[in-house]
């Protein structure tokens, strides 16, 4: 059985800096060290992004790029219905389709949208996932539902702060 990494996170909007930026640059570099880590340390081989702008396409794009290195992982997007991109601008529509087309696996929730169906998707990939990789800055909203969720299921849990840039972990056997 695979082990299996689940993201979740902050959109652009929610967060206190832009992509590209100095903060960005550092953010995506640690979130490379902890997907390395978690291969080489434990064996996660399956990762699942929800494919939701901000961290979540980052993270994609992050296992992508290091899938060239670790061709024995996955990339698997779980969509939570079709359409999920229908009112974004047109360089993150190509952003996402890019993504989907060199994924190893494209999931949905369901087919059409619903007031739950980004829950649902996120209730997925917690279920599926020993361990999840968040970007958050401790306010309420979705990420912080799918975290609770998450705690809930006894997830191995390491949040990077969009603000402070530090690391947490919920249990001390998970890197850090």
């Amino acid at each position: 059985m695979k082990e299996n990494c689940c993201f979740t996170g902050l959109r652009p909007q929610k967060l206190i800096f832009k992509e590209n930026s100095e903060q960005y640059n550092i953010i995506m570099s640690k979130c490379e060290k902890y997907i390395i880590q978690l291969i080489n340390r434990y064996d996660v081989t399956n990762f699942i992004s929800g494919m939701a702008l901000g961290w979540d396409i980052w993270c994609a794009e992050k296992v992508l790029k290091i899938k060239e290195k670790y061709p024995k992982i996955s990339l698997e997007c779980a969509l939570p219905c079709k359409g999920q991109n229908k009112y974004w601008n047109e360089s993150d529509k190509i952003r996402y389709a890019e993504i989907l087309g060199k994924a190893d696996s494209v999931v949905y929730s369901q087919e059409k949208y619903t007031y739950d169906c980004m829950m649902k998707r996120n209730m997925y990939m917690i279920d599926k996932s020993l361990y999840v990789f968040a970007l958050w800055n401790r306010q309420s909203g979705g990420t912080a539902n799918t975290i609770k969720y998450a705690l809930e299921k006894e997830r191995r849990i390491i949040i990077i702060n969009s603000v402070t840039m530090k690391i947490s972990t919920n249990r001390k056997d998970t890197l850090g």
